[in-house]
């Protein structure tokens, strides 16, 4: 019995797929929210255009570690973070929602599962 118990472990702790990627999924989604965020602030002229320019270069770099970090880039979330990175600085914060959500119900069918 023993001799099963590390190898399990050590199987358990090797986890690749969604599992291992959700908490990227998770950054790209909370990454994206605030990006609608601060494109919403600017849009109301609320932010600076340095602040704003330095946001959306911070996010960007933020979402390509997410995407280069991904086991399965090939699949629905990596496609979803790929268009986010393909995405206009000044996009409308609604379209950038839009990409928040879905990465939100691809992270809740992972934790459900």
């Amino acid at each position: 019995m023993r001799r099963l118990m590390l190898p399990m472990l050590l199987i358990a702790g090797c986890s690749k797929g969604p599992d291992a990627d959700l908490q990227y999924i998770k950054q790209a989604r909370s990454l994206a929210a605030e990006w609608a965020l601060v494109n919403d602030q600017a849009a109301q002229r609320k932010l600076t255009p340095v602040y704003v320019h330095s946001m959306h270069r911070w996010l960007r770099q933020q979402l390509q570690t997410s995407s280069t970090s991904l086991t399965q880039p090939h699949s629905a979330y990596g496609a979803e973070i790929e268009a986010l990175l393909h995405t206009a600085d000044d996009a409308a914060p609604g379209e950038l929602r839009a990409h928040s959500d879905k990465l939100k119900q691809i992270e809740d069918s992972l934790e459900s599962a």
